[in-house]
């Protein structure tokens, strides 16, 4: 339960928007309980007058375990994230589980899943009216497969990269330089990852944009390529390598967060120390607080820095210290101790979530912490988690948008391909590498360019990158959509050119 003093709350409204009961609501500039509260607590972290308080809980509610935010939840009412309900003094799930009502994809799903050629190597049918240079078919059982392909270039044209490291690489938003010209930013962070969004319409019309198509199509390509980020760091990166950031090469990404490192090393952890601040420039985990510790060891008394966020899990700020957090020294994460709490010979361990550094504290008679040597089986220990650790790695994901005028060498009649496309009737690959076409208007997709023929892209002087763009559907649907069903010409023909080279489809 929470109380507002009157005195100290200004009338801000931050509580009755950040409450996701609707609990709190505002009388006379002054806000006020006026709902069904379940002690998220979520008021009293983005109050900043100080004027909300956690006070006794008189009512009896049923304790939620399912996540860190532990509700309180009142007879016949549900927690913070709708999920839960305590009936009865059971908790309940709001909703029945939901399972496909169908499995086995179709015949003619299965057929076109894939394409009768690549693009690569097929050039470009432009003027873009005139049929696409390659309109293939093929006989999959009994079923007639068409795939048109053609490489285009492309103003809409975007790369994804995923870097795997718990570096701070530089603020979001800041550009990304690439022969000290502007070619992207960095993105919002992932789990464990760091991300660049390079290229798009805008860079690629602007005056770098041959600079941006280039280092597009050499990530695309898999070559390696150093950027510099604004206000950040050095990146020397390649698809399929290791990271090497500010020189030094990234080899292990963390196991998880900090919060997810208490959990997933619980039973290990407990017998070995008092407490473990698992240091995390997202979120950093205080063991005994974490729902995992706190299920094997009272709490410490032990408090980290950083902002808390729910119990046993607390948001450090950036930085090129431990964990990627402005930590630079591992006493540093210890804010304060309770010696109420605590007692002489508390032993500590800091940890980062790669595991590759850790350090030992006990605490003396003061209630001040001292680093100590580590003991073989914490050593042992760090080594296994150290394990965990999946290899840091480049990835790359082609984001672009096709359509516009290359519609016209699949069909007359290019709303048609559109509609196809999103229907499923006709499938789209770059490469001969599956996309995920995302929902909405227009084409647009992604695309893992290690799924790739081998060195895809180029780029035109236009500035454009150059993609090899396939849509494979059946022969049946490609009449329906009035394709260049006269420009046809089947597999065989084509081997007959004499100009191809097989390549391995990469699995999925």
């Amino acid at each position: 339960m929470i109380s507002v003093d009157k005195g100290k709350c200004v009338g801000c409204t931050v509580c009755t928007k950040v409450c996701p009961m609707g609990a709190l609501e505002m009388r006379d500039k002054k806000a006020y309980l006026a709902g069904d509260c379940v002690n998220c607590l979520s008021c009293v972290k983005y109050c900043k007058f100080d004027a909300i308080h956690e006070t006794a809980e008189t009512e009896v509610k049923l304790l939620c375990k399912n996540c860190g935010v532990k509700c309180l939840i009142p007879e016949g009412k549900y927690g913070a994230c709708k999920r839960f309900s305590n009936h009865s003094g059971e908790l309940v799930r709001n909703r029945p589980l939901q399972i496909p009502s169908d499995g086995e994809p179709s015949r003619k799903q299965v057929a076109i899943s894939y394409p009768v050629i690549s693009a690569v190597g097929a050039g470009a049918g432009y003027p873009d009216y005139k049929p696409a240079p390659y309109i293939v078919t093929q006989k999959r059982d009994d079923i007639d497969v068409v795939t048109v392909v053609t490489e285009a270039p492309i103003s809409y044209s975007s790369m994804m990269v995923k870097i795997d490291t718990n570096a701070h690489i530089g603020d979001e938003g800041a550009a990304v330089k690439y022969e000290g010209k502007p070619v992207g930013s960095v993105s919002v962070e992932q789990y464990g990852s760091q991300i660049l969004i390079l290229g798009g319409v805008n860079k690629v019309k602007g005056p770098d944009g041959m600079y941006v198509v280039k280092a597009m199509s050499a990530i695309g390509n898999q070559e390696r390529i150093k950027f510099t980020v604004e206000k950040g760091a050095t990146l020397e990166i390649q698809v399929g390598h290791h990271p090497v950031i500010n020189g030094i090469v990234d080899e292990k990404m963390r196991v998880g967060c900090g919060g997810a490192c208490c959990g997933l090393f619980a039973k290990s952890l407990a017998p070995l120390v008092d407490e473990a601040i698992i240091i995390d420039h997202h979120i950093t985990g205080l063991f005994t607080k974490h729902p995992a510790g706190a299920e094997l060891k009272a709490y410490s008394g032990v408090t980290p820095v950083g902002r808390f966020a729910t119990p046993g899990r607390y948001f450090f700020d950036h930085g090129d210290g431990w964990g990627g957090t402005a930590i630079q020294n591992p006493i540093e994460a210890i804010k304060d101790i309770d010696m109420s709490i605590a007692h002489p010979g508390l032993k500590i361990l800091v940890a980062e979530t790669t595991w590759r550094q850790i350090a030992l504290f006990e605490v003396d008679e003061k209630g001040q912490p001292f680093q100590i040597s580590i003991p073989k089986e914490l050593e042992e220990f760090r080594k296994m988690a150290a394990d965990s650790c999946e290899d840091s790695r480049v990835s790359a994901m082609y984001y672009a948008g096709v359509g516009g005028s290359a519609r016209a060498g699949v069909t007359p009649d290019p709303i048609q391909i559109t509609k196809a496309v999103h229907r499923g009737d006709a499938v789209l690959s770059i490469a001969g590498a599956p996309t995920f076409l995302m929902p909405g208007g227009g084409i647009t997709f992604l695309a893992d360019v290690e799924k790739m023929v081998d060195r895809p892209f180029t780029y035109t002087p236009s500035p454009a990158v150059v993609a090899p763009i396939e849509y494979t559907m059946t022969v049946d649907e490609y009449r329906k959509i009035k394709g260049h069903v006269h420009a046809m010409r089947t597999l065989d023909e084509v081997y007959e050119e004499g100009r191809y080279q097989h390549y391995a489809k990469k699995k999925d």
